[in-house]
């Protein structure tokens, strides 16, 4: 039986532009590196790291009346994911994160992906394990990051089982500078019915760790909100998971990182601000456009053509006397310098971009 990885290079050989990693350039102003932080510094980083292909449009082809179609569906998410080769954007993001030493790692995505379709004559077998290959890449860096918690989203089974996809939220910290006193994580309760997307349970949620960092205490969160079905705005919805954690949180001083999956001044956006949050790339880069989203499915779009800012860093807790936030925060997966070779094409890091926020302590 052919492997994954061999079949794609049948597929791939000799069509596809080929490329060396770049270093990033480094902007004076904007570009956090390790050891610029401040002694008081708390250092975080969000990714939604992206399952690697459009699983909207399998789920689109299961909700069609024609069963016909959602074989066809799955074989090109499945041709897209070798395209997107994961364990190649595991060690880009490794890379990142051994530059800019984030005390906290809030993930999207995590997922684990076993096919087996060999019992219906198509002779392929994949298996990939998104943490795993991440974690490995941070350790050959030399770099201690450890799960402070996890939380399942989405454990999905297709034709009759052989294939299966798991999707987790995940916050790492670094071992080494960050004490964790407590941890843990929780499916939303307001969610998509299964039903409405082809009996696929989607159950976003989010991870959390009360944590103390340059002596500070905090709250550290990774979410990941629901996102559009269809075309249908499920503005609400998210709304509605906003105010699902913000009643778990008190008025604690917290870091909130992730996919909100909504846009600024939408409902859940009002929710957070309501709750004294601090949209940071607002206040520390004004009039700054800052998109996150989204690169194409395949990853091989050139420029990027990023069209919303749906990621975000809230603070609260933070800011000064006078109510301003101290620091700087900065995307990472915008530029063609953040691109790295992947088997067919240059890929990027995902489709989200990436944030990373230096976040001052107020004195």
């Amino acid at each position: 039986m052919y492997s994954y990885r061999s079949l794609l290079l049948l597929l791939t050989l000799g069509c596809g532009e080929s490329v060396s990693p770049v270093p990033r350039p480094l902007s004076p102003l904007y570009r956090i590196t390790a050891g610029s932080a401040a002694a008081r510094d708390i250092t975080v980083m969000a990714q939604n790291v992206y399952v690697g292909a459009d699983v909207d449009l399998v789920i689109g082809a299961l909700l069609t009346p024609d069963p016909a179609d959602d074989l066809a569906a799955l074989v090109f998410a499945i041709e897209t994911l070798g395209k997107t080769d994961f364990p190649t954007r595991a060690a880009a993001i490794a890379d990142e994160i051994a530059r800019v030493r984030p005390h906290a790692v809030g993930l999207q995505e995590i997922s684990n992906i076993d096919i087996e379709l060999g019992p219906i004559g198509v002779p392929l077998s994949v298996h990939l394990d998104f943490l795993a290959s991440l974690q490995s890449a941070l350790a050959e860096r030399g770099l201690n990051y450890v799960v402070a918690a996890s939380v399942t989203n989405t454990d999905a089974q297709l034709v009759g089982g052989l294939v299966r996809l798991v999707d987790h939220d995940v916050l790492l910290v670094d071992a080494d500078r960050v004490t964790i006193s407590a941890a843990g994580g929780q499916s939303f309760a307001a969610r998509v019915p299964p039903e409405a997307v082809g009996g696929i349970a989607l159950l976003r949620g989010w991870v959390w760790a009360d944590v103390t960092i340059a002596g500070a205490s905090v709250k550290l969160v990774s979410l990941h909100a629901e996102a559009n079905l269809a075309g249908q705005s499920l503005s609400q919805l998210r709304a509605g998971q906003m105010l699902e954690l913000v009643s778990t949180l008190g008025t604690s001083r917290a870091i909130l990182m992730g996919d909100f999956n909504d846009h600024p001044g939408s409902l859940m956006y009002q929710v957070l601000q309501g709750a004294g949050f601090t949209d940071a790339w607002a206040a520390l880069r004004p009039g700054a456009a800052g998109n996150t989203c989204c690169h194409a499915a395949d990853l091989s779009n050139h420029p990027a053509e990023l069209e919303q800012r749906i990621d975000y860093v809230f603070t609260r807790g933070l800011e000064r006397a006078d109510g301003r936030l101290s620091g700087q925060i900065d995307r990472f997966g915008e530029v063609p310098a953040d691109r790295v070779a992947g088997p067919a094409y240059p890929l990027w890091p995902a489709d989200h971009v990436g944030l990373v926020a230096a976040l001052r302590l107020p004195s």
